[in-house]
């Protein structure tokens, strides 16, 4: 694999040059779109990227189905899903909930999760891992640590709406893990300052909550805060989400991952917090389950397969200092890879779905 980027300022084409070193001295192609080929200078009326392509796919095919089905416009548009199918199992990621209008295509994502579930068959079964927390708690890093993707990273809200990426698992893990394929959903940070200023604020992270709940068999709920306001909230609304899918006969597993603990070590002190933590659980699904009217539900291990003693994880920060001249910490990737390789939480996760029950769950 060769990468080629610009460092600084230059008036050379990248992509130009690229194409000259492609190119045979008898011929040469444009395989690369630069500024300097007929057409080239075009404005980006339609995406910035590939990624953005997509998200605009479901808008015109949504938009399609409202033609009638003679309709020239709209059998042309009829391919979207199965191309955008095969976009997914060459790694590029499906928006399931358009984070800016907060809606779900649904007839676009359960289109393309059809197709995708055609392509792949027999070799159908999924598991799929979730992670959601408060905004700019590492939520998107901890993902592309854990998996080797690419969803977006930055400070503030660079995730909208909830993005599904799909793995295609390796066929010495198959038999350990028990599926053919993981599916990774990214979610936008809650209790977005952006989204404070909203009155449905609440609503929107409950239902954000209660969606990718229900689709996951593991949930991974970050926590980069200690015995705070924040974490309290959101710990209330995990508990909400977890008990509706009770009421559906769901019953995913949990993972906390509580981030930048300097002292993972401290076991002692990590311990209390794991019974504190668990106290607070406790609590919040008494009180949820009353408001619930489903008061049967008197402990958080009630509503969700949960152990403290192996449901906790404690992972140091990202950066040695002050970013952005600080290096890397080693200690984060390796806690990570404990993460992903805990038997308890990844492997041994009862449930597994074929593509199209995911369809029943949106």
């Amino acid at each position: 694999m060769i990468s080629f980027m610009r460092l600084g300022e230059c008036s050379l084409s990248k992509s130009e040059i690229l194409n000259k070193l492609l190119s045979n001295s008898q011929q040469y192609h444009d395989t690369f779109v630069h500024r300097d080929m007929q057409c080239g200078d075009n404005p980006r009326i339609i995406s910035n990227g590939l990624a953005e392509l997509t998200w605009e796919m479901g808008q015109l095919y949504e938009a399609s189905l409202s033609l009638s089905e003679e309709d020239r416009s709209r059998q042309q548009l009829q391919h979207l899903p199965k191309l955008c199918a095969q976009l997914l199992i060459d790694g590029f990621p499906l928006e399931l909930v358009d984070g800016d209008a907060s809606n779900i295509p649904l007839r676009w994502v359960s289109d393309v999760l059809t197709q995708l579930h055609e392509l792949v068959s027999p070799n159908n079964k999924i598991r799929v891992i979730t992670v959601f927390g408060v905004q700019s708690t590492g939520k998107s890093t901890l993902l592309n640590t854990m998996f080797g993707v690419k969803f977006a990273v930055s400070s503030g809200r660079c995730t909208r709406g909830a993005f599904m990426l799909l793995i295609r698992v390796s066929e010495d893990m198959k038999a350990s893990l028990n599926c053919d394929f993981l599916v990774i959903i990214d979610t936008e940070g809650l209790k977005s300052p952006e989204l404070a200023q909203l009155d449905d604020s609440h609503e929107h992270d409950n239902e954000l909550a209660t969606l990718v709940v229900g689709l996951s068999d593991i949930t991974i709920i970050n926590i980069a805060m200690e015995n705070s306001t924040d974490m309290k909230d959101i710990l209330q609304i995990v508990v909400h989400a977890f008990l509706r899918m009770k009421e559906v006969g769901k019953k995913p597993r949990c993972q906390f991952v509580h981030q930048n603990v300097s002292d993972v070590s401290a076991h002692d002190k990590n311990l209390r917090d794991r019974k504190l933590l668990l106290q607070q659980l406790n609590e919040m699904t008494q009180a949820a389950a009353k408001m619930e009217r489903k008061e049967e539900n008197k402990s958080f291990t009630d509503v969700m397969d949960y152990d403290p003693d192996t449901g906790n994880w404690y992972i140091p920060g990202l950066w040695n200092g002050i970013p952005p001249m600080a290096p890397v910490n080693v200690g984060y990737s390796e806690a990570v890879q404990e993460l992903k390789k805990n038997p308890e939480g990844f492997r041994k996760c009862m449930s597994v779905f074929c593509m199209k029950t995911i369809l029943s769950y949106i």
